[in-house]
């Protein structure tokens, strides 16, 4: 075992805690979240509608993101999937810029771009997919796997868009 796959799993672990918080956050109000019903209000009010049904789609991609990045299991979907729910996530913020401090996106867009680095190097020896024996995907399953992140966000974002200006 080297350094770098124990930091592999260090930083994988590290994000999946934090995206499956968000998750636990949004939908059973779990460390000081808002609970299920007060974040679909809020998603609603960022376009997001209806908004129950999208704070049920962004929690399971939360959880399902944290569980395979975490566990090094389907590991570019997990990446993937990491990415593109957090491009959703900075969008309702990106107006008020990128610093948390001043309301911006800071924390989805360090969330993505983890994500999107962990993509590119891989799971690391510690990782499901090592101890099962599933290829890596080399080159092409990296990039299939960020342009499937950028991809499944177009339509989110344009429902949110259309939903905004007809509001």
């Amino acid at each position: 075992m080297e350094a770098v796959d124990v930091g592999l799993l260090l930083l994988r672990l590290g994000l999946a805690a934090l995206v499956a918080g968000h998750a636990l956050q949004k939908s059973l109000g779990w460390f000081r979240g808002a609970g299920f019903a007060a974040t679909a209000q809020v998603f609603e009010s960022w376009g997001f509608r209806p908004g129950r049904r999208m704070v049920a789609v962004a929690a399971v991609s939360e959880l399902t993101a944290a569980v395979l990045v975490g566990t090094g299991l389907a590991f570019p979907l997990g990446c993937a999937i990491a990415v593109g729910t957090m491009v959703v996530a900075a969008a309702p913020s990106a107006a008020q810029g990128l610093w948390a401090h001043l309301g911006g996106c800071e924390v989805p867009v360090l969330y993505g771009f983890v994500a999107a680095c962990l993509a590119v190097t891989g799971p690391g020896a510690l990782s499901l997919d090592q101890a099962l024996g599933v290829p890596d995907g080399g080159a092409a399953g990296t990039v299939a796997a960020l342009v499937l992140a950028l991809l499944a966000p177009v339509v989110p974002l344009a429902q949110r868009r259309r939903a905004l200006r007809t509001a």
